[in-house]
């Protein structure tokens, strides 16, 4: 994966327990282009490498925009963004890549945003608003003290795009969900991004009018239940490089595979980012990622083996 040296410039803080960063050349040369809905890996040292999302409108060239909160459960990365990364500081990224991609035949774009998850959201208002597309914003926080870049999407640029919401009780978010996404307009595509509890409900209610293929989400992280399920030993067998390893129940395939020798490029860990998808000839994966589609988890041809499992006693990988 090409990666890019970058200086941090400014740090903001733009709501309750969220920075931004904004990220320039260190050497002066333009930075790789992107599109609305990309994420960067950002490396913390120590193989840490956590993904964060590109809040950058079209008219930043020479720049990167994110926007991290600080977890209370933080497995290192928004720890280290908000307590060792300091303006002037030279950091690591991997350049753009984008698994939420704005598509582009849409009439209407309806954007749904729930807390941190308005980060790849705002880009894609950013850009949509630059182009003149019809579209409109839901922004669902704690309060305003908790919403990020609140003073922009205030804006008078904004005004009647943006809508926010503060502390809906659950019945309330429910009912205003309901009352949203009953009918969907011609054309419109629906982009969601934020908690996963909050998400699920999203999809749920839009499930009844919206088609799955209008329906576009981004998760932070894989569901925990999922992670959680039952777990059996199996094989899994290399094609290409030959061996064959037992994966015990409770390990994932990556760690198995490292600790002979074969190491399969990763980076989140948790079946977010696809950056250790994996081609299977055979055999039957227990998906437990997001990243991949209904579709494509049904046809049984990739893995994401940092998570993933097996449904049969052998896979082949295509390793």
């Amino acid at each position: 994966m090409t990666t890019v040296s970058v200086r941090v410039k400014r740090i903001s803080q733009e709501a309750c327990d969220i920075k931004s960063f904004e990220l320039v050349s260190t050497t002066g040369a333009p930075l790789p282009s992107f599109t609305p809905g990309s994420h960067i890996d950002v490396h913390l040292g120590s193989g840490l490498i956590r993904q964060y999302s590109l809040c950058n409108g079209p008219d930043d060239t020479d720049r990167y925009l994110i926007a991290v909160k600080k977890e209370a459960a933080s497995r290192g990365g928004s720890q280290a963004m908000h307590e060792r990364i300091k303006e002037g500081s030279v950091i690591t990224i991997g350049t753009p890549r984008n698994n939420f991609l704005l598509e582009p035949s849409a009439k209407h774009y309806l954007l749904l945003a729930g807390g941190i998850g308005v980060t790849p959201v705002i880009s894609m208002a950013r850009h949509l608003l630059a182009a003149g597309a019809s579209f409109e914003l839901q922004y669902f926080t704690r309060s305003i003290q908790h919403t990020a870049f609140h003073e922009l999407l205030s804006g008078p640029e904004f005004n009647g795009r943006v809508k926010f919401h503060y502390a809906l009780e659950p019945e309330g978010l429910r009912a205003y969900l309901r009352k949203l996404l009953w009918h969907r307009p011609e054309g419109a595509d629906l982009y969601l991004c934020g908690p996963r509890p909050f998400m699920d409900l999203v999809e749920s209610t839009a499930a009844a009018t919206w088609p799955p293929e209008a329906v576009h989400l981004e998760y932070f992280a894989a569901d925990p239940l999922s992670l959680a399920g039952p777990q059996e030993s199996f094989q899994v067998k290399l094609a290409r490089s030959g061996g064959t390893y037992s994966i015990p129940a409770g390990t994932p395939i990556i760690e198995v595979l490292a600790e002979h020798g074969v190491h399969i490029e990763t980076s989140c860990e948790q079946g977010v980012c696809g950056t250790c998808l994996t081609g299977v000839l055979d055999g039957i994966p227990d998906h437990r990622d997001v990243f991949l589609t209904d579709a494509e988890k049904k046809s049984c041809d990739k893995m994401m083996p940092c998570v993933s499992r097996a449904k049969s006693p052998l896979l082949v990988l295509d390793l």
